[in-house]
């Protein structure tokens, strides 16, 4: 009878400081697992505050909807004109310094110039923010365009063609790299996309930085374009 209560007491013994292990390591597991979720919070608000900037959304919205962006633009930022831009998720910069290029006659739109020459700084930062903040457009995928996809992802070196992908990101959704902005072009609109490509190639759309597209859409071919225009709308 001893010999079976000190076995009994050995056993509850283990036991009790196998459940004290066991919670200790619950708890290290379940901080852990707390600190990769809040990591991984972080990265996507930190992606959210850059795509934001420093205007406020709130007021975005009601100068948006004064402004009557919203009618063309739609209230989502999803357009419902082809040849009209999405700007769901555009980032705010972006937007911001079209609006001003508007304003001072860098990028030519009649209607766009009339919409945009009363706005302030603030205006500009805040409309650019709402739309920012709007889920992010995406493309209706289908059958992928090989030729758009293989000048996007590689360029063409034979011509000094750089791949899209180097500057507007694998899936087109964009990017900052130190002052410049890199638009979201990923899910824009088609006819929009082909729009802009001829724009650049003939000179008539000149306010990229160091005009850049202006460089690469003149060695593209009408078909190059189309093709282009096809596989980034998907995306």
């Amino acid at each position: 009878m001893l010999l079976l209560l000190l076995k009994l007491q050995t056993v509850c013994s283990s036991q009790r400081r196998f459940n004290k292990r066991w919670a200790q390591n619950s708890f290290l597991i379940a901080g852990t697992f707390a600190l990769l979720a809040s990591g991984k919070t972080m990265a996507v608000e930190d992606i959210g505050a850059q795509r934001v900037g420093n205007g406020n959304p709130g007021i975005g919205k009601q100068q948006a909807d004064a402004g009557r962006c919203l009618e063309c633009h739609g209230a989502d930022g999803n357009s419902i004109d082809a040849k009209t831009p999405n700007h769901a998720g555009q980032y705010a910069a972006y937007l911001a310094k079209q609006l001003s290029d508007f304003q001072s006659g860098a990028r030519k739109h009649e209607i766009m110039t009339i919409m945009a020459e009363d706005l302030s700084a603030a205006d500009k930062a805040d409309i650019g923010a709402y739309f920012a903040s709007r889920k992010i457009m995406q493309g209706e995928g289908g059958d992928v365009n090989q030729s758009g996809r293989n000048l996007f992802a590689n360029g063409d070196r034979s011509r000094d063609i750089p791949a899209c992908s180097g500057c507007h990101g694998e899936n087109g959704k964009g990017g900052i790299a130190g002052d410049v902005v890199y638009p979201v072009i990923g899910g824009q609109r088609k006819v929009y996309l082909r729009s802009q490509l001829v724009s650049w190639n003939l000179g008539e759309r000149k306010n990229s930085p160091g005009g850049v597209m202006n460089t690469i859409a003149k060695s593209l071919s009408d078909e190059e374009i189309e093709a282009l225009a096809d596989y980034v709308s998907g995306l």
